[in-house]
């Protein structure tokens, strides 16, 4: 498609029943140039029908936080209060952005609803996310903001020792941004979201979209208990263990009541769990049952984990959109996962649905 039946496009999705005259007058051209772009959409199949009925393919939307990510690794075991000599980058972050970016690395048709600023790392979150397919239409741009900035330290094994996040500007996202794509995000294939978003936003979301699986990540132990009053919402919830216990309240003991806390969440509504383990792997659980899938063996060395669990959600999103059972789907996860923490940026630009598939066949094969 053109620029221009892009723009088209992105406004009959937000309003099926829009007419060419408002069309037009949005986009600064004549009526008739609206209805030629119209026609070519359905000569593409793209439109369909009286009434702009779109074709849509199953797609993903994922809600909440896109930043830069600056991490420094030492060269060697870290001294702390001292400068530690190392190496220091940035690259694309952000918990949605993260998954969304793994799930289009992966095949999936996605789309991210996300603020930035009008600043420079703005523009390089967008022009990144369309480079490696996100569909970054929906995306909020706020004049005078500053995109969202993470800083981590790893210390000499890959593994976070600490990190700050500068993220108000999540708060500025307001319910009636997301109101604006409602249509679009009721057409959804499934919804996904970080618990970065306020409060207004997570009921927002929890009590509108009825229809469509709604799989959170918790991010942090801080931010997880803002779930808690709409787990009943809640179709799939990935934790960590301590995430894990700071929504249910219930303390896991070396990991023998992870299925308790499992049991908590299905109770108040929630149909499946992942409670990520790290090294020991990943506990699962659902109606038919729980286990725990162990990790990937594997001769790569792990150079940054903080972009592994991000990594994960996106495999069982994907997995979910395959209709995969929940030990598949965990399993693929982990792979994700894997391949995510070989790559010092966040993101390995070598994700995709056949890398992560190798790794499970030769895991079955070992």
């Amino acid at each position: 498609m053109t620029e221009r039946e892009e723009q088209v496009l992105a406004l009959v999705r937000e309003n099926p029943l829009i007419s060419q005259a408002t069309i037009a007058r949005r986009l600064g051209i004549s009526r008739s140039a609206v209805a030629g772009h119209i026609m070519r959409l359905v000569a593409k199949g793209v439109i369909k029908g009286r009434g702009y009925v779109i074709s849509d393919s199953p797609f993903a939307v994922v809600v909440g936080g896109a930043n830069m990510d600056i991490c420094g690794v030492p060269a060697s075991k870290i001294l702390m209060r001292d400068s530690n000599p190392g190496k220091v980058f940035s690259s694309p972050g952000g918990v949605a952005r993260n998954i969304a970016e793994n799930l289009a690395r992966l095949g999936t048709d996605c789309r991210l609803i996300a603020a930035v600023g009008t600043d420079h790392y703005g523009d390089l979150l967008i022009q990144q996310g369309k480079s490696a397919g996100i569909d970054v239409r929906y995306m909020l741009r706020l004049d005078g903001a500053q995109t969202s900035t993470y800083v981590n330290v790893l210390d000499e094994s890959g593994d976070m020792l600490v990190a700050i996040n500068d993220m108000s500007i999540v708060d500025e996202i307001q319910p009636e941004h997301l109101q604006a794509h409602e249509q679009m995000l009721k057409r959804a294939s499934l919804l996904i979201a970080d618990t970065n978003l306020r409060d207004e936003l997570l009921a927002y979301l929890a009590g509108t979209f009825d229809q469509q699986p709604l799989f959170i990540d918790t991010v942090s132990v801080a931010k997880a208990s803002r779930i808690r009053p709409y787990l009943e919402a809640v179709h799939t919830l990935k934790a960590t263990q301590s995430e894990a216990e700071e929504v249910s309240g219930i303390r896991a003991a070396s990991n023998r009541n992870l299925p308790r806390i499992a049991d908590w969440l299905h109770d108040r509504g929630v149909n499946r769990v992942f409670i990520t383990l790290g090294p020991k792997g990943a506990f699962y659980s659902d109606a038919d049952g729980y286990g725990t899938e162990k990790p990937v063996r594997s001769a790569a060395k792990a150079i940054n984990t903080s972009g592994a669990g991000d990594a994960f959600v996106a495999g069982i999103a994907y997995a979910w959109l395959q209709q995969w059972p929940i030990v598949k789907s965990a399993q693929f996860a982990i792979a994700a996962a894997n391949i995510a923490l070989s790559h010092r940026s966040t993101i390995n630009p070598a994700m995709s649905s056949a890398a992560v598939s190798r790794i499970c066949e030769a895991r079955h094969a070992g």
